[in-house]
């Protein structure tokens, strides 16, 4: 294939150093770089097998190649590439749409089929040796998968979740953790292989049959079928729907069970195509990448894909590939990798094959490089000791397969609602069946009336409503820049009360960023220079421009075929800063003549060359390197090109003060010195006969992103509370959480380390976590425990993040939030929001849509449950004194048309209220249907029954019931039911601001009266004309409902402007 990059311009990466994509030297070190390369990596004798090694066979061909062998739903990649025969062929042909059995993201495989009760695509079902017993095993599969899925449904699989209970994913040790403190010849003896010769082919069969393949297991995709099934399982209203459909089928109200069975396939279509369109968007943002390795067997090097390699595997590594394997180093050459994305640390680490000492933590284990992370500098090899879920990853993998899915805080009140709403129908029935006793009525006759009565209470059209009204909110979250994979997920975005966020990449950038730069005597903001766009190296100080002049040449960075620089993350930071100023890349006209690689001992890099053809074609030589190794081998500093005074003790301690304030505030630095004349004429390695110009040094950091800081704020203004968590260090972590306004106290009362944590207990940790606001040094389990410890505590979570060491927290949490630029595909997979431009301050719109939500959910249940109370106080009470009825079954149904239609989805999309941010988050526990909302039901409800029972009863004082009188019953329950949907609006919500609203109510007008004076319509619905004074005593009726409506609405807003909410920030 292709090579992308330089670092892969050969089959073994350790033959040259990073090339161009022709395979040539890189341009920038064109003839000067070639004596500067890092020496060839050493080598070890050949290791005989031990003793007692018996191979498994003695032909490297006694198992079937791979071309022959049929492959399976969870076979190697390999098994789909037709052309690879030949174990020795580093260009393997894919075969047809392979994109469709590799999903690869940064650091984990899928494998999904379209459906999971058939085989992957180009798949036989048929045993590797056909006939009727592959037949047999796939028939026995679909019914294995049936009876789980109906097993799933049903809930029955309780046994065996307590038989798991005992085994925690990640609690033993990983292979990677065993051999980070062996000596790595040990890690050779043991997987009886040799770093020339690797792996026997006759060994690699068995290997595979004891480990598989390096790669995870994911469940298959549920069927659509039975994501259906378990919609309607997991809805307690659904179930009570339909239950009441079906009481009324019995019961001969076929129009009943026929609206009721509609109503509910409406809501599931709704919900289960908003979700399938959420999950399209995320499918969109993966990438279907195969990835690959170098390696040795056999004494041959082979270039293969990562998920054939077992254990014992000899691999090797350079600039831009990913560790395929949790891999024991035994060779590295200036070795740096970026573990960001399962330890959080944003530096790369530098990598020996030193043992560490024992129960070393995750990120300390410097003699292990990890699965997925990503070589930034230098190369190195090793022993494969983890494959697939024996890996760091793959444990993590185990920790998120664990996590159960929770309830929103939303459907665990509208559970409760269902709840509800079943008592009071058994109530009215049980209530009407005493009144029958009572009156000596049949026992039938009443038991059908109380049900007809208990079905109509019901408000069917609640469930339609919710639903669309999140299916517009997730539709507005996308244009935010969100998405957001299932409905009740956007409400509860409105419930967070805690958002625990992940500092590298979430909260922060991801990359070291030059910020200050400091010659003496001035001090240079980045950023500012950036904004106000000095762009001309004319407008820099001599020195500012010297500083960064020696940080771009005393560099080993290189830009790779996309554009963006590769190496080290510090040289990295020292090119991007050229752009902030203007600057172009001085390697281009520089030559290189020799190279002093940087070391941990001597702390500092130097390279000599010169700009041939330039009017000052000198020698020179250019360090760079830490404060105390540049300083201290300095005996004066730059002003100008000639102006260079001495570095007198002042001038030192100044220079060290500036750099100590610089480092307070998390930023390391990178001190530049330069001296003219050849490299030997200058004793680097003797700081007193060393006579350098100190030009400046560099602050850089992982700085936060734009907007962050902002969102934090207002998130805290409106009661919600703001944690970073962070595998960085305690003094990198606490000034970055200062920078962002998040609180951190006097000492460390606010800060929690993961070493602090494994040494409290459950309850321990609840105690303190209330008073914490940043966790440094964690890893993905101390990450669980904080979610698990504030959920335990009444809150609900949100989590943040983008890596794989956050998608088991991602999954515990109440919502998670993945990045979806930055974002590892296993974290968007485990989050139940993306943030599609990775905008920490999207959260800050997603919560504010989640509240307003749920208020402009509580404004139509308010309506709807108010005209259900009504519609069934008036039956039942004509029921009870053997009243004519007040309504007809047309005029019934066209009123539940009202309550369930256009009126009623209107009121959920009014407007966002500003001052719902302002509100504290609401209890996980709190009742939808609140006190003050059960008040305004019974307001609402009572101004429609007495306003109806006031015409009902005046029309009846004749004795009989005309249609005139019916239809005067009629108008004014409607004509009341309109005000009451009118002002059960948001009460920030002016009067015409929700025009969907003004819009559906006036259409229901016109429509009453069509009914009452078109002739057709008087024919269906039983109504005749109204007189003028009629119509005019109705409209004065809506208009007194209407102004009491308006006293209660001023009477609430009054009690909300009288309580105070306490922001976090008067609090802390």
């Amino acid at each position: 294939m292709e090579k992308s990059r330089g670092a892969r311009a050969s089959p073994n990466p350790f033959s040259s150093p990073p090339s161009g994509a022709n395979g040539s030297a890189h341009p920038l070190y064109a003839s000067s770089r070639e004596g500067s390369r890092p020496p060839p990596l050493s080598t070890i004798p050949t290791r005989a097998p031990p003793a007692g090694y018996i191979p498994t066979t003695t032909s490297p061909t006694s198992y079937p190649p791979m071309h022959e062998r049929a492959p399976h739903s969870h076979s190697p990649a390999s098994a789909y590439f037709p052309g690879y025969a030949d174990p020795s062929s580093p260009n393997p042909e894919p075969g047809d749409d392979p994109a469709l059995h590799f999903a690869y993201s940064t650091t984990l495989r899928r494998h999904p089929t379209a459906d999971s009760f058939g085989p992957a695509p180009g798949v036989s079902t048929v045993g590797v040796g056909g006939g009727p017993e592959g037949w047999a095993a796939a028939a026995q599969r679909y019914l294995a998968q049936a009876l789980s899925a109906a097993r799933r449904i049903a809930g029955l699989k309780k046994e065996e979740k307590e038989e798991r209970e005992p085994h925690k994913p990640g609690s033993e040790p990983t292979p990677a953790s065993i051999y980070a403190s062996l000596p790595y010849t040990e890690a050779l003896q043991q997987h009886r292989t040799s770093l020339t010769e690797g792996l026997h082919n006759a060994a690699v069969h068995q290997l595979r049959e004891q480990y598989g393949y390096n790669e995870f297991e994911v469940p298959e995709t549920e069927p659509m079928w039975l994501k259906f099934g378990k919609t309607i399982w997991e809805s307690h209203l659904i179930l009570l729907l339909l239950g009441s459909a079906a009481l009324s089928a019995l019961l001969g109200n076929v129009d009943d069970a026929v609206s009721i069975s509609i109503a509910v396939l409406i809501v599931l279509t709704v919900g289960f195509v908003q979700e399938r369109r959420s999950e399209a968007s995320l499918a969109a943002l993966s990438k279907l990448v195969p990835h690959h390795c170098h390696l040795i067997r056999d004494s041959t090097p082979l270039h293969l894909l990562a998920n054939d390699l077992v254990p014992g595997d000899i691999v090797s590594f350079s600039v831009g590939d990913r560790i395929p394997a949790d891999i024991r180093l035994c060779e590295a050459v200036e070795l740096e990798v970026d573990e960001s994305s399962l330890t959080g640390e944003t530096r790369a680490v530098r990598k020996t094959p030193d043992a560490v000492p024992r129960n070393t933590e995750l990120a300390g284990r410097t003699s292990i490089v990890y699965l997925g992370t990503l070589v930034r500098n230098g190369r190195g090899r090793g022993v494969v000791v983890g494959t697939g879920t024996e890996t760091e990853f793959g444990r993590i993998f185990e920790m998120m397969q664990s996590v159960e899915e929770k309830r929103t805080p939303l459907q665990l009140s509208m559970d409760e609602l269902a709840k509800r709403l079943s008592v009071f129908s058994f109530g009215v029935i049980g209530f009407i069946c005493l009144v029958g006793v009572w009156q000596n009525r049949g026992w039938l006759e009443m038991f059908t009336i109380g049900v007809s009565l208990a079905v109509a209470a019901i408000p069917e059209g609640l469930p339609i409503v919710t639903t669309v009204t999140l299916a517009l909110g997730v539709l507005r979250m996308s244009k935010r820049k969100a998405i957001v994979k299932k409905l009740p997920s956007v409400e509860a975005l409105g419930s967070i009360s805690v958002v625990c966020s992940d500092k590298t990449g979430t909260l922060t950038k991801n990359e070291m960023t030059v910020t200050e730069i400091y010659v003496v005597d001035e001090l240079v903001t980045v950023s500012d220079m950036a904004v106000v766009g000095v762009g001309a190296p004319q407008r820099l100080s001599h020195a500012v421009h010297q500083t960064l002049r020696i940080g771009s040449l005393c560099n080993n960075a290189f830009r790779n075929d996309e554009g963006v620089f590769v190496g080290q993350s510090t040289e990295v930071a020292l090119l991007n800063v050229l752009e902030a100023f203007g600057l172009d890349d001085p390697r281009q006209n520089f030559q290189r003549l020799s190279e002093k690689p940087f070391s941990s001992e001597q702390k500092f890099m130097a390279v000599s060359g010169a700009f041939p053809g330039s009017p000052d074609a000198r020698e020179c030589l250019y360090v760079k390197g830490s404060l105390e190794a540049i300083l201290e081998r300095c005996k004066t500093y730059h002003v100008s090109d000639g102006s260079t005074p001495a570095l007198d003790s002042n001038t030192r301690g100044i220079i060290h003060s500036k750099a100590a304030a610089v480092a307070a505030h998390g930023q390391r630095i990178i001190a530049t010195a330069y001296a003219y004349g050849p490299a030997g004429s200058t004793d680097l390695d003797n700081p007193e006969r060393c006579f350098l110009t100190f030009a400046g040094f560099q602050g850089m950091m992982d700085p936060p992103r734009k907007g962050v800081s902002d969102a934090i704020r207002l998130l805290r203004s409106g009661g919600i509370k703001v944690v970073m968590i962070t595998g960085d260090a305690e003094t990198t972590a606490t000034s970055i959480a200062r920078q962002l306004g998040i609180p951190v106290g006097g000492g460390r009362s606010s800060v929690l380390t993961g070493t602090e944590i494994d040494d409290m207990g459950d309850r321990q940790l609840r105690e303190r976590i209330t008073s914490v606001t940043v966790f440094a040094r964690t890893t993905p389990r101390h990450k669980m425990r904080i979610v698990e410890a504030l959920q335990a505590e009444g809150k609900v979570v949100a989590m943040t993040g983008d890596g794989v060491n956050d998608a088991p927290a991602l999954k515990m949490a109440d919502i998670g939030v993945s990045m979806g630029k930055s974002g590892t595909d296993v974290a968007k997979e485990a989050a139940d929001v993306i943030l599609v431009d990775d905008n920490f301050a999207t959260i800050l719109s997603a919560v504010e849509e989640g509240k307003s939500i749920f208020h402009n959910i509580q404004n139509f249940l308010t309506f709807q449950l108010s005209t259900a109370v009504a519609a069934l106080t008036l039956i039942t009470l004509s029921t009870t004194f053997h009243w004519s009825n007040p309504l007809n079954a047309m005029q019934i149904l066209f009123i539940n048309i009202l309550m369930d239609g256009p009126p009623s989805q209107s009121l959920g999309v009014d407007p966002v209220d500003r001052a719902v941010m302002q509100k504290p988050p609401r209890a996980r526990d709190a009742p939808i249907i609140t006190r003050r909302l059960l008040i305004r039901v019974l307001f609402s409800a009572s101004m429609i029954v007495f306003g109806t029972l006031f015409v009902f009863l005046h029309e009846l004082s004749d004795g009989r019931m005309s249609k005139r009188d019916q239809t005067m019953t009629f108008t004014s329950f409607v004509f009341l039911d309109l005000v009451s949907a009118i002002q059960n609006r948001g009460l920030s919500c002016g009067l015409l601001q929700n025009r969907m609203l003004i819009t559906t109510v006036s259409a229901s007008f016109i429509t009453q009266l069509a009914l009452i004076y078109v002739p057709v319509m008087q024919t269906i619905f039983q109504t005749e004309s109204l007189s003028s004074r009629d119509f005019s005593i109705l409209l004065a009726l809506a208009a007194t409902s209407f102004l009491l409506h308006e006293i209660r609405r001023r009477y609430e807003r009054k009690l909300n402007a009288s309580i105070v909410y306490f922001p976090l920030e008067e609090m802390a």
